[in-house]
């Protein structure tokens, strides 16, 4: 199955340190965020994966182009964003996608069974599968619970709100390019739109296991700390 990796964005919730790096090769332990990535997609028998990139692309070309031999049984192809084209859009730019194919943000670390979310994803024959995740956030403030005439009937000190939130991890069927115009900016919400509108099958498949999306501060320093205090099996501290 070919793989497509986003990883063009300028990372600007985690400046100033992708001022001088991109966001993807971001250090988690000794490795880049883009090397654990890749050495999962290997794990799982991935052996096409083509990059998009755009913000500081030379440097993901050195890192990816001079990496381990792991690497060597991947073929690795590049299409650059000449500008920001959203989410979505880059995979225009990719040849070849005529079957069933893996796309992903280029700042994850997660323990997803990628060949498991492949196989779920053709027994339900959806167009497009998103990955998915509990993520519960806490409020900052105290939450008031009025009624029509503004008086409080109840107070909340600080709750936490449960959602399920994509990972930014997909599997798409070609179908799913017909959709996306060749002439703007597109994101993955304005394609789930667009499918659900045409009447495409759009899935969720429900991982519970370790996954950190790295776009912020503080999500990047927790994963450092989840990463040194990894099991001898090499599985990160659960959030």
């Amino acid at each position: 199955m070919k793989t497509v990796i986003l990883a063009g964005g300028r990372g600007t919730r985690l400046a100033p340190y992708t001022s001088v790096l991109p966001k993807p090769l971001m250090p988690i332990g000794e490795k880049a965020i883009l090397e654990i990535l890749i050495e999962r997609l290997s794990d799982a028998g991935i052996k096409e994966i083509t990059l998009s990139v755009g913000y500081l692309a030379h440097l993901i070309r050195a890192v990816v182009d001079n990496g381990p031999t792991t690497h060597t049984s991947i073929r690795f192809e590049y299409v650059t964003e000449e500008k920001p084209l959203g989410t979505a859009a880059p995979l225009r730019l990719v040849d070849g996608l005529d079957d069933t194919f893996l796309v992903m943000n280029g700042d994850i670390l997660t323990e997803l069974d990628f060949t498991d979310l492949m196989a779920f994803h053709r027994d339900r024959g959806h167009a497009l599968t998103i990955a998915a995740h509990v993520r519960t956030t806490p409020l900052d403030y105290g939450v008031l619970e009025l009624d029509d005439a503004d008086e409080v009937r109840g107070f909340r000190e600080k709750p936490e709100i449960t959602s399920i939130v994509s990972m930014g991890i997909y599997v798409m069927e070609p179908e799913v390019l017909e959709l996306i115009p060749d002439d703007r900016a597109f994101d993955f919400p304005d394609l789930v739109h667009a499918l659900l509108a045409a009447g495409r099958s759009v899935g969720a498949y429900r991982f519970s296991g370790y996954w950190r999306d790295l776009g912020r501060h503080e999500d990047y320093v927790a994963a450092n700390e989840e990463w040194a205090a990894r099991t001898p099996d090499g599985v990160p501290a659960p959030p």
